[in-house]
């Protein structure tokens, strides 16, 4: 439990500094995308007796790599591009399922998770790669704003938009495979997504929305894995619940752009001219 309470920290608050720039770019279903594509990578690795996260790290990256290369094409959309791959990975990661008899414990743990059978090894591993990655969030953070903001003026300015693009997929797509033992393949997003999507409705300024974001990952991931450990539930889905009931609180109660602050601006009277006075 203690290795788990370790590796679900890091992973919640590494997904809360990166998902900020994916909700501001629009990204989610590039996250979901990823998180699918490496699943062929995993079929491929567990057919051959290999590492599954290595596996499922290749392939999406992999993924990730063309996807942010056919992209720069501006006929077609981002997301369409997206749906091309995410769509061709995750058919391809099931015809190599196929061809094996039956599925083992490995396979169903990156699907949904095995955060309680971490090693050791996985607590550093997990922890170096999380500073690495927050790390260079933070050091570009100006240039993949700018980027995300207006890509057509911030090649302009001079900003390599392609590199700019490509360094941001592949660090959306090392922080799932890093989660991916924590929810499991099917839930991740809601990991990358949700505290991010929760920081929004309380800041405009981006340095406050990523530490909003990075908090209510940690706080939502160690909550969730003790839900399940009290209650005996499934931890991915706990985390990923807990996480949910953050943002659906925050949508309703928050200050400026909740649900019940937008619902007494409405409801407010609205102020009476004041007469004008001449003479």
């Amino acid at each position: 439990m203690q290795r788990a309470f370790a590796v679900a920290a890091v992973v919640g608050l590494v997904c809360g500094v990166v998902g900020v720039f994916v909700v501001l770019r629009g990204m989610a279903f590039i996250g979901d995308a990823v998180a699918h594509s490496a699943f062929p990578g995993v079929a491929l690795a567990y057919a051959l007796e290999g590492n599954l996260l290595l596996g499922g790290a290749a392939a999406g990256i992999t993924t990730a790599v063309l996807i942010a290369f056919v992209s720069q094409n501006r006929r077609l959309k981002e997301d369409t591009v997206i749906g091309v791959f995410f769509a061709f990975a995750f058919g391809l990661g099931i015809v190599l399922v196929s061809t094996r008899d039956s599925w083992t414990t490995d396979l169903s743990s990156f699907l949904f998770g095995q955060v309680l059978a971490v090693g050791p090894e996985d607590v550093w591993t997990v922890a170096g790669l999380g500073a690495v990655l927050v790390t260079v969030v933070l050091l570009l953070r100006k240039e993949l704003v700018a980027v995300t903001l207006d890509r057509e003026t911030a090649r302009a300015a001079g900003l390599p938009v392609f590199r700019l693009d490509l360094l941001l997929y592949i660090v959306v797509t090392t922080t799932i495979v890093m989660s991916l033992e924590a929810v499991g393949n099917i839930l991740v997003l809601a990991l990358l997504i949700t505290p991010a999507a929760t920081a929004r409705m309380l800041t405009d300024r981006l340095g406050v929305m990523t530490l909003l974001a990075s908090g209510l990952g940690c706080a939502g991931t160690l909550g969730g894995l003790y839900v399940s450990y009290a209650y005996d539930l499934a931890a991915g889905g706990s985390i990923v619940v807990v996480l949910t009931g953050l943002f659906a609180l925050t949508w309703c109660l928050a200050p400026r752009h909740g649900l019940l602050a937008r619902a007494r601006r409405r409801a407010a009277p609205a102020a009476l001219p004041v007469p004008e006075v001449t003479g």
